[in-house]
């Protein structure tokens, strides 16, 4: 069994205690967190475990848990037709651009997306988009923790049915050594319908799986649902049997008092994408009152072409100060409990063993440089120093090594699993084939 030593290190475990191991180590073998603390009571533990390990020195770094995206799409258009608002732009743009994807598309769009999250420090994905065969070999060929589903919608949207989503989960679900699992996903109530949303229930209930859903994202979401059902969405959904704890709702920017107390009486997890809902001018979630309400929420990018970036670290910023400004309160997300929503929240929505340094946790493990202007000054031995500089100095160009499930990804800020400039490539003629592919309707 493989067997890695990080040595020296800054270890920021995110337990309950918030524990900080300056000179810290971290050890794995196989998939699993075996020791974890000091450096001389690890070593006193385990005086053989650099006998045959590969040993990292991280002095002068951080050693922390893989930060995971709540709600992410895989993307090819990044940055195309972005001027428009959400609406629009799927009209015009998203839909479009997803229905003329193939295989090849999919997959080499799949690992430029991958390949960005994990030079950021992204270990694991909760993506839905569409051909996933071709998502679930990226990830197995790059080596990311994806979580998978279908963009399922009423039959005359042409995205994918629940049918496609079934089958995506009996040939992917546990494939890549387990770090390919898979979801049953519903694009949005404007595109499905009240049969749509108990079915998709009762398939994720016959396969022991969870959903993944968009709700309440935009104002005018809110109204086309009301007009279509009578309901706000959240409440809609909850009709049909959609909330529950294996359920991740996505943006839930515009919940009523009502619609927050149904997420917390069935246990939804939430998915909070600040700058998605900034970049789209759809507003500003209730954060603050979700987590008052005691919902768990995770943090999410979205999509690339909703922010143009994948670096969770940038949506960590996002997620306290967009929140202090809008609530003219200094005193909201404070860094520790933001680096928690983007680790251990997330790990928890999808339970997940990992978000966390401790014994028996899945090795989702990445490595900050301490040793730039990002974290300086940088006060020895001062855990709340360097949490605050994690969340609001920092970005995803301080990582510099990053495991998933045991397996160094990146090191030294190599990508060890792709040609990276050979992906980057196949993506760029991959867009411009499916640019040339779409069909934009003149009405919408």
């Amino acid at each position: 069994m493989s067997r890695i030593v990080i040595d020296n290190g800054a270890v920021v475990t995110m337990n309950d205690a918030l524990d900080v191991h300056f000179g810290g180590t971290v050890i794995i073998e196989g998939d699993r967190i075996v020791d974890v603390g000091p450096s001389a009571e690890v070593a006193k533990r385990n005086p053989d475990a650099r006998t045959g390990a590969t040993v990292i020195d991280a002095g002068g770094k951080a050693v922390m848990p893989g930060l995971v995206d709540l709600h992410y799409h895989t993307a090819l258009g990044k940055g195309w037709s972005d001027h428009l608002p959400l609406w629009e732009y799927l009209q015009t743009c998203w839909y479009p651009m997803i229905r003329a994807l193939d295989h090849e598309d999919a997959y080499y769009a799949a690992l430029a997306s991958y390949s960005e999250s994990l030079r950021t420090g992204t270990t694991t994905v909760n993506d839905m988009y569409r051909q996933l065969g071709a998502l679930a070999q990226a990830a197995d060929t790059i080596g990311i923790r994806a979580v998978l589903s279908n963009d399922v919608a009423d039959d005359e949207h042409n995205l994918d049915t629940l049918a496609d989503n079934e089958k995506a989960f009996r040939d992917l679900h546990g494939s890549a050594d387990g770090r390919v699992e898979v979801l049953i996903g519903i694009e949005w109530l404007p595109l499905a319908s009240g049969a749509l949303l108990r079915d998709a229930r009762t398939l994720a209930n016959e396969l022991g799986i969870g959903i993944h859903i968009h709700l309440n994202e935009s104002l005018s979401e809110v109204e086309i649902s009301k007009e279509k059902f009578g309901r706000r969405p959240t409440e809609f959904a909850y009709d049909c049997g959609i909330l529950g704890p294996d359920t991740i709702a996505a943006h839930c920017v515009w919940l009523s008092d009502l619609e927050i107390a149904l997420m917390r009486e069935t246990g939804t997890q939430i998915s909070h994408n600040p700058t998605s809902n900034a970049k789209l001018g759809n507003g500003i979630a209730r954060l603050p009152e979700m987590l008052a309400a005691g919902l768990n929420v995770g943090l999410g990018h979205d999509a690339a072409e909703c922010n143009n970036s994948r670096d969770i670290f940038e949506v960590m910023k996002w997620a306290s100060l967009i929140h202090r400004a809008n609530r003219v309160d200094a005193s909201l997300q404070q860094a520790p409990d933001v680096l928690r929503m983007a680790t251990r929240n997330g790990a928890k929505a999808l339970g997940h063993d990992t978000g966390e340094l401790a014994v028996g946790k899945k090795a989702d493990v990445i490595i900050v440089d301490l040793k730039s202007q990002q974290f300086t000054p940088l006060m020895p031995d001062n855990p709340a120093h360097l949490y605050s500089h994690l969340v609001f100095a920092a970005n995803g160009s301080c990582v510099d090594t990053t495991i998933v499930n045991g397996q160094i990804v990146m090191r030294d800020r190599q990508l060890t699993t792709i040609d990276e400039q050979e992906v980057l490539a196949k993506a760029n003629e991959c867009f411009r084939r499916v640019i040339d592919r779409m069909v934009v309707p003149t009405e919408y």
